[in-house]
């Protein structure tokens, strides 16, 4: 069997070395890449080859890649580099990188067209000024042949350990077995409907009840696949903690035996010295990391389980930087567990190793419902005037020019501003321009200053990064908004402004995330309407899946409040129906409930006007900003035999992902339809709905607000075991189109 392995893979495995140094990074965006490539290769003349595909054979080991250029007339081939900033500034080691490749594309020419010598030349793009800086170095065949197989020797041993790994886990994996005696129900159908997928190469939209078992209904059939299927990675992403939890505890119930398993989790919770910078001279982690690093990943693969404490013990002993080491074994890991953002990000991790490597992987998204709201979140960007003002004093000199430099067209933009809030068409190209030379001047700034900038300076930093790489893909999926400051945000009267690059729809991000994968499934218990997230998200063509409810409609009684109105005119007035309504179902059976508003303003009125009218009725309450340690606490009051009412807002921490099964739930009142907050926002994004799909109002806020009343109701009925009630308090529930929209096996009364 032969191992496959790209000529960029093999040089970052056996040709770094050092320390690791983020002070030339973070280089051009992949768009800026491309393009970057393709005017340097349209400046060459006729004859010039591009992209020219490569391969070698050296034992078990095949190498290939696609070098950047070759002209044959001059017998030179090209590798070509951007970057920002001052070149000279680059680190020895990463020079030393690029090199390396170039020279095992040297031997890969040389071989195929039977070339005796090779001018080998690195070409730097820089995409500031469009300059080429042009390094070169003549090499004889047999010197590159030579180097081409010291590489190849280095990396030969793990190449041989890999296959045999790859080979115990598919046999492992082939004989893997469900770890319960019989599926729970709507179990089986959905592990089906996975493993169709994953063997036909299509996508699919899960929708399946809450409590059914959905991580391991859809782990168990993706690992099934992976031998017979070829996959080279699975990737579980999760919206939360919890659910990578889930996963975890998943993968140890199936005891998958030689499956290698990566938690991949945070920077800012990996970081072991977060007071100092990403480079040798300051980070004692990330000096000599790269000489280090060959031990640590030899005993991290031969460990298996890289779940977060493991990860981190591994990496402290020895003495290289957990988070850092994280990124380096998804190249390795089987299964990786991890946040949406590590696949569907625009500078995603694990998307980039898979168009690099060439895998074949298939992705699993949990709770995907939350993928929209996050997806947008990940394609927009957002600019406070106010903060670069304050920055600006207190910057070193060599940045405060590029600030008064940014605020000068900044200002002049202001001064044509007259409406509070503003949409712009057209993007302002002299102020994307000024950003460009601050991230620019930022980049030099860090190569000659080992300590790097404060921690303001450098969020202003990676936020004017994100503004301009969006920048640069801006379309109808998005808005271009100003909104002045008021006087007590910017600290004057007026003249400064906030400006945002706002994602509305995330499917032309999103689609070619999803057509890189073997197979994509996302499931959720709430994915209606189907046309609705297939829409926004851009999944591209697929099949759907609901599962029916293993719930009997005895077992929930839902119950609609025709008489109240919740809406935001109404809502002095409904207290007093509310806290009624509340008593009397309490004093019927009392127990545990769970209470949702549309606002902690409307959940602090009822729960004070409870507490004045039925002080004998247990209440605690969510508070904004509550941290972990209140989150947890005000879950352990749901116990066996509790009684009492913890009051929540629709759609935070306690609308979804709890369980509180039996006698710890035995009811909810949700006390809004969870519409979004008509604002000039939401309503711009109600009229390019209404362009893009002619569903403005429903997409915008009424298909949202009731899948939040959903997953909250969701937490009632968890087992097959469980009775309860859930109260819909508002009297448009009670409206036929929003009935329709309510799951099927509710029995509404």
């Amino acid at each position: 069997m032969s191992y496959r392995i790209s000529v960029r893979a093999l040089c970052e495995f056996t040709a770094k070395a050092g320390d690791l140094d983020l002070r030339f990074t973070p280089s051009p965006s992949a768009e800026q890449g491309i393009a970057g490539h393709a005017v340097v290769t349209a400046r060459r003349g006729a004859g010039y080859e591009r992209e020219v595909a490569l391969e070698g054979v050296f034992g078990a080991l095949t190498v290939r890649g696609r070098a950047d250029g070759y002209d044959p007339a001059g017998n030179r081939l090209e590798e070509i580099k951007t970057y920002r900033g001052e070149l000279s500034r680059q680190p020895a080691n990463h020079r030393a990188l690029h090199w390396a490749q170039a020279k095992l594309y040297g031997w890969l020419l040389c071989q195929s067209r039977g070339l005796p010598e090779i001018e080998l030349a690195l070409v730097y793009f820089d995409i500031g000024s469009q300059r080429e800086t042009v390094l070169c170095e003549r090499h004889e065949a047999a010197a590159l042949k030579a180097f081409f197989e010291e590489q190849c020797g280095r990396f030969l041993a793990w190449a041989e350990q890999e296959l045999a790994h790859r080979a115990a886990r598919d046999a492992a994996l082939s004989a893997l077995t469900f770890p319960f005696a019989e599926f729970r129900a709507g179990q089986r159908p959905l592990a089906e409907a996975v493993y169709k997928a994953a063997c036909t190469g299509t996508h699919l939209m899960a929708q399946a009840p809450t409590g059914i078992g959905k991580t391991l209904a859809t782990l168990f059939p993706l690992l099934k696949a992976m031998p017979g299927q070829r996959l080279d990675k699975a990737f579980y992403l999760a919206a939360k903690t919890s659910g990578r939890q889930l996963a975890l505890d998943a993968l140890a119930r199936l005891n998958t035996g030689p499956l290698r398993l990566l938690e991949l989790t945070a920077r800012e919770k990996s970081c072991e010295h977060p007071d100092k910078a990403c480079h040798g001279e300051s980070c004692p982690l990330a000096r000599g990391f790269y000489d280090r690093l060959p031990a640590a990943r030899e005993a991290a693969v031969r460990r298996g389980d890289l779940s977060q404490p493991a990860l981190r013990e591994v990496a402290l002993a020895h003495a290289v930087c957990p988070y850092f080491l994280a990124q380096e074994l998804a190249r390795w890991a089987d299964v990786v567990i991890g946040d949406y953002n590590y696949y569907f990000d625009a500078s995603a991790l694990l998307h980039g190793l898979t168009q690099a490597h060439d895998w074949r992987v298939g992705v699993l998204v949990d709770e995907a419902h939350n993928l929209l709201d996050r997806a947008r979140g990940m394609y927009s960007a957002e600019l406070d005037q106010q903060r670069f003002s304050v920055a600006r004093g207190n910057a070193p000199a060599a940045l405060k020019k590029a600030l008064e430099r940014l605020l000068r067209p900044w200002n002049a933009l202001n001064r044509l501003q007259h409406e509070a809030y503003q949409v712009d068409a057209a993007l302002p190209e002299a102020l994307i321009g000024a950003l460009n030379q601050f991230v620019g001047a930022v980049n030099d700034y860090l190569t000659d200053e080992p300590a790097g900038l404060s921690a303001e300076l450098q969020n202003l930093w990676f936020d004017a990064m994100a503004f301009t790489r969006l920048a640069e893909v801006f379309g109808e999926h998005s808005l271009f908004d100003r909104t002045l400051l008021a006087a007590r945000e910017s600290g004057r009267s007026a003249g400064r402004s906030r400006l945002c690059l706002r994602n509305l729809v995330p499917a032309p991000f999103l689609a070619p995330r999803f057509a890189s994968a073997q197979s994509c499934v996302l499931f959720s218990a709430t994915l209606s309407p189907r046309r609705f997230y297939a829409d926004t998200l851009g999944l591209p063509a697929h099949a759907w899946l609901e599962v029916d409810s293993p719930f009997a409609t005895e077992q929930l009684a839902v119950r609609i409040a025709r008489h109240i109105s919740t809406r935001y005119a109404d809502r002095r007035a409904s207290l007093a129906a509310i806290v009624e309504l509340m008593a009397n179902q309490y004093a019927a059976r009392p127990g545990n409930y769970l209470a949702f508003f549309s606002s902690f303003e409307y959940l602090e009125e009822v729960a004070a006007a409870l507490a004045s009218a039925h002080a004998e009725i247990p209440c605690w309450r969510q508070i904004r900003g509550m941290e972990e340690s209140a989150r947890q606490a005000f879950l352990e009051r749901f116990v066996d035999g509790g009684r009492g009412i913890g009051f929540a807002v629709l759609g935070g921490a306690f609308g979804e992902g709890v369980d509180l099964p039996g006698e710890r739930l035995i009811g909810a009142f949700v006390a809004t339809l969870g519409l979004p907050q008509v604002n000039p926002v939401n309503e711009q994004l109600r009229k390019r709905m209404q362009a893009l799909f002619g569903a403005g109002y429903d997409y915008a806020y009424l298909y949202p607000g009731l899948q939040k009343v959903v997953q909250a109701a969701g937490r009632v009925i968890r087992t097959r075991e469980d009775r309860g009630v859930v109260h819909l308090i508002d009297d448009r529930f009670a409206q036929p189109r929003i009935r329709a929209l309510l799951p099927a096996w509710w029995r509404v009364g």
